[in-house]
């Protein structure tokens, strides 16, 4: 085969890993846009509709896999991570609500590191869960998503090589530390409201017999 022949042969070949990559591109925008839908839908309490917007998802990362066969290094480029941190990010969080319990990355088909990113991300999720639970008096709910919180933080803290293995890991956490720090703060402040109303309430009570 003559150079030219070669190169052009070499150039119908990028430009069709080029379409492939574009259409690759595209799904993965969708399945991270229907994952945080997803994430909106179970704040407002419609899991349901989360999970089925969860399992379009999941079909899309179905037509990704079998693009990759053919192309199988497009399956670690930096949208189809994200694609995957968010979807994790998403079931976990349904997971807690529902069961107090973590889905696993092989129950929902995601890479280690990205269910890994994805756990920490859940960190802030959770905080939005207090401060609502905190906006209608359920104290008792957001003190539960802070040890959720801080139990996902101080286990993630606790991998020996975690900083090392997982990129960008150290990041989050850092950024959960914040947050932690920040909920804790405001569920102490809403206990000791709570506390003081309820012995004034008492009180009331008293000095009206």
């Amino acid at each position: 085969m003559s150079l030219k022949s070669l190169l052009n042969s070499l150039e119908k070949e990028l430009k069709e890993r080029e379409k492939i990559k574009e259409e690759v591109q595209k799904i993965m925008r969708k399945a991270t846009q229907l994952s945080k839908r997803a994430i909106v839908l179970t704040h407002q309490k419609e899991i349901k509709e989360a999970k089925k917007l969860l399992e379009e998802a999941k079909s899309l990362f179905g037509k990704l896999r079998k693009i990759c066969v053919q192309y199988p290094d497009m399956f670690y480029s930096g949208i189809v991570n994200a694609a995957f941190q968010e979807y994790a990010e998403a079931n976990i969080l349904i997971g807690i609500i529902e069961k107090e319990e973590f889905v696993s990355p092989a129950e929902i088909e995601v890479p280690v590191i990205d269910y890994i990113l994805g756990l920490a991300d859940v960190i802030g999720e959770l905080r939005r869960q207090a401060l609502d639970a905190l906006r209608h008096r359920n104290l008792a709910y957001a003190e539960r998503c802070l040890k959720n919180m801080e139990m996902i933080y101080l286990e993630l803290m606790a991998m020996d090589e975690g900083f090392i293995l997982v990129p960008g890991l150290r990041r989050k956490c850092d950024v959960a530390r914040r947050i932690i720090e920040t909920t804790r703060g405001e569920i102490t402040v809403e206990a000791r409201r709570s506390s003081l109303e309820e012995a004034i309430r008492r009180l009331e009570e008293k000095l009206g017999k």
